[in-house]
């Protein structure tokens, strides 16, 4: 099949690694996988006046940006621009899959001539995507697959309709790790991101609760910003930005429990490669994180509880290590219970359903 993908602007988050993850399995199974995507959105001229005669200076563009398809081999079209993608920038395909709010307005008004319409649903209401906007491109007609049962959930409870769960996996080529006893400094680390939805107020609050019993206590963390001096790293904190994925196993392999204290999530990717790199995970309820930590890799805590967090941490952190093993192993058997492989496999049979009801008219 010829398969495009539509994306929003590339870059080192979760959606971009899914993306690219589907992309480069499509590809190596025989399938023609292009991607397409607009640059980053130039600064505003007004903006740049204001900063100039506010003494800041004349600011300039963002340059590209550093994303998951760096190095990765696939063909992707950037745009001259930030703007809607049109019918010129899209090549005739069997398969045009949206993947963002907004593309999926840009994938809906294509021709048909560029493929069967899909819409792959990672995420709802954050950074960029007001809730009423987002809802509204559940009834575009395109047919939705997404990847945890929560969303699935939240797009029927809105706009009734069949809604194809896929989940996603963990890259077991990039994130792994050999077994390991508990480290010997008690160590806990966490996602950095200025995005208040992703709770890291309450996580740094929790480990300043838990070094009141765990002084000791160590904190690694990564993000793809610098920390803000209205949410200040713990004190002690090794912090990574702009960490490649080379480096992320060792950050997770480095803890002795990983945080996700997150209040709106679609999936949760970390807690799978966290999982995967031997790390149990303490978190919240959010996205995927009941049925992921609730297999025994982890505790689950209340969403905004740093209280019960703390707790969580101290309790890993004073386990025997033959408990700790017990909780490591089983966030390990989680990562490994479902691949990319699977994912792919049951995404082509997806695409090739699809296909087929656009062909005879069902679509």
């Amino acid at each position: 099949m010829r398969i495009t993908f539509v994306s929003p602007t590339v870059n080192m988050g979760g959606g971009t690694r899914v993306i690219v993850m589907y992309a480069k399995a499509l590809a190596g199974s025989g399938h023609v996988v292009c991607l397409v995507s607009p640059p980053p959105k130039r600064v505003p001229l007004r903006r740049k006046v204001k900063s100039f005669f506010a003494g800041h200076g004349w600011p300039g563009d963002p340059p590209p940006p550093i994303s998951h398809l760096d190095g990765s081999g696939l063909d992707h079209h950037v745009l001259d621009r930030w703007r809607p993608v049109t019918d010129d920038d899209v090549p005739d395909a069997d398969v045009v899959i949206a993947t963002w709010w907004e593309t999926a307005q840009w994938v809906r008004d294509l021709p048909a001539s560029k493929g069967a319409k899909l819409y792959l649903m990672q995420d709802y209401g954050g950074p960029g995507q007001p809730l009423e906007r987002v809802v509204e491109t559940w009834s575009y007609g395109l047919r939705i697959f997404t990847i945890s049962r929560f969303l699935e959930q939240l797009v029927r409870d809105h706009v009734p309709q069949e809604v194809e769960v896929i989940p996603n996996a963990v890259d077991l080529d990039v994130f792994h790790a050999p077994v390991r006893s508990k480290q010997a400094r008690p160590t806990v680390g966490f996602l950095y991101t200025t995005y208040r939805e992703k709770g890291i107020p309450a996580c740094i609050e929790a480990i300043r609760l838990a070094r009141q019993e765990v002084p000791e206590l160590g904190v690694v963390a990564f993000g793809t910003v610098e920390p803000t001096p209205d949410m200040p790293l713990p004190q002690g904190t090794v912090y990574r930005c702009q960490a490649r994925d080379a480096e992320l196993p060792g950050i997770y392999a480095s803890c002795d429990a990983w945080l996700f204290p997150t209040r709106r999530e679609g999936f949760g990717l970390p807690i799978l490669e966290a999982m995967a790199c031997r790390t149990p995970v303490i978190g919240t309820p959010a996205g995927a994180a009941p049925e992921l930590i609730g297999e025994g890799g982890g505790i689950l805590v209340n969403l905004e509880d740093p209280v019960a967090m703390a707790r969580a941490i101290v309790r890993v952190a004073r386990m025997k290590e033959q408990e700790w093993r017990a909780m490591s192993d089983a966030g390990y058997r989680t990562a490994h219970r479902w691949t990319w492989a699977d994912a792919t496999a049951r995404l082509e049979r997806l695409l090739e359903r699809t296909v087929a009801a656009a062909q005879s008219g069902d679509a």
